[in-house]
């Protein structure tokens, strides 16, 4: 998959968890919908192109891919 639909992808996942008032709390529901609903390889691809940057990412979605590479 191209990089540049998962970073879309992550994005409006970021912006619908973006409303929360508390930022790890919000990040921390990016991280776990990443978990739960997407392949592994996508997950993997968001965290290697974190892992080189994360050109793209909004800070919601970029904090939520941050911590799935923390845990993968």
């Amino acid at each position: 998959m191209q990089v540049r639909y998962l970073i879309d992808m992550a994005n409006d996942i970021g912006a619908f968890f973006a409303s929360e008032p508390d930022t790890a709390t919000a990040a921390r529901g990016v991280a776990a919908h990443l978990r739960r609903s997407w392949e592994p390889r996508m997950r993997r691809e968001i965290v290697e192109h974190f892992a080189a940057g994360g050109a793209g990412l909004t800070e919601p979605a970029r904090a939520g891919v941050a911590l799935l590479a923390q845990n993968s």
